[in-house]
């Protein structure tokens, strides 16, 4: 469990404990912590609960032509396991690219909150730890979306919009994000809402109708459960009720207020569905994780106090080192995760 605690504590410490470093330097201190991270998730040997289920598909890609690769689902993810299947890096490779785009959208997102430090130490626990170093596919869907949402908050809709599509070339589930960018664009909002239904009926067609019919037997008729769905979706509730509550006290523009307003909604709005279809609310829940990122530290600001404003950050700071602690110790699938182990060391 160490090294999963060292990656949370270099943010925790860094925005606790905050030494007097020039700019170079705190900028060599973030770049640092993105280098361990892309190794830690792109080196790990045998983390995760599909770690066998990633190797079938880099094995199964090496017997394919590149047409062959290119019409299969989730594109993308299937071109990394045909490019990195013909050299000695294998799984290695696809995992560290993976991870340097999760990365890039965990940095990429925190560098432009107030604080961005807490940022990424609201990340680490579940995002990195948990889904970065599990879910490989979704999870460089996560970080091209955490990309997406820092260009639809400055307006920049078309930019949206191709960055979730090549979210969805990961994992097809991301192009439930497209209907976002006609809530939260701006101006000519009737334009905006034509094209990205058109989009969105394009991308379902290519991406998500072949699989429908599978994807309602497994994850609804099978009834499956995600045993900590609830909580995963709780912890999603919590910031989206706080931001509904005190939205209009912070200093956003009008693109990120109705951006999050509508992610706010869409995170309680699967309250109630968790309940019907554990699994399928708990993976669309995972593209809502950037709300907890988005809300907690920016809700610091509205502290003036200094003293009871470090009592807030150092709350976030041990409400995260729990959550980091229970999933690791008490979690039904922690056992994929411990020990960490990493391929350099094997």
């Amino acid at each position: 469990m160490i090294p999963y605690w060292l990656l949370f504590l270099y943010p925790a410490l860094a925005q606790l404990a905050p030494l007097r470093l020039g700019a170079r330097e705190r900028l060599a201190a973030w770049w640092m912590f993105g280098l361990i991270t892309v190794l830690a998730v792109g080196l790990r040997y045998q983390v995760g609960g599909d770690w066998d289920a990633y190797l079938d598909h880099l094995d199964a890609a090496a017997g394919k032509s590149l047409g062959e690769i290119l019409l299969e689902s989730d594109p993308g993810y299937h071109i990394l396991n045909w490019i990195f299947s013909q050299t000695p890096l294998g799984i290695y490779g696809v995992n560290t690219v993976c991870g340097l785009i999760v990365t890039a959208g965990v940095l990429s997102f925190a560098g432009r909150q107030p604080l961005p430090w807490l940022v990424v130490v609201c990340a680490v626990p579940y995002l990195i730890v948990v889904v970065a170093m599990g879910y490989t596919r979704q999870s460089a869907a996560l970080g091209l979306e955490l990309l997406a949402l820092g260009v639809l908050a400055q307006g920049r809709v078309l930019r949206f919009v191709t960055l979730v599509i090549l979210a969805a070339t990961f994992h097809k589930s991301a192009v439930l994000l497209l209907p976002i960018a006609a809530l939260a664009g701006s101006a000519r909002r009737l334009w905006v809402l034509f094209w990205v239904f058109v989009v969105t009926a394009l991308s379902a067609q290519l991406l998500l109708i072949e699989a429908t019919e599978a994807l309602w037997e497994q994850y609804v008729q099978a009834q499956m459960q995600s045993e900590g769905a609830p909580v995963r979706v709780a912890m999603n509730a919590v910031p989206a009720t706080l931001f509904l509550i005190f939205h209009r006290r912070l200093a956003l523009t009008a693109e990120e207020h109705r951006l999050w307003v509508w992610i706010s909604l869409f995170a309680l709005a699967c309250v109630p569905l968790v309940s019907l279809a554990s699994t399928a609310v708990d993976r669309v829940a995972l593209y809502l994780l950037p709300l907890q990122l988005y809300v907690f530290p920016r809700l610091v600001t509205l502290v003036r106090d200094r003293a009871i404003r470090s009592l807030f950050v150092i709350a976030i700071v041990g409400y995260y080192a729990l959550v980091l602690w229970v999933w690791l110790n008490y979690a039904v699938h922690a056992f994929a995760w411990v020990p960490y182990r990493f391929a350099l060391w094997m």
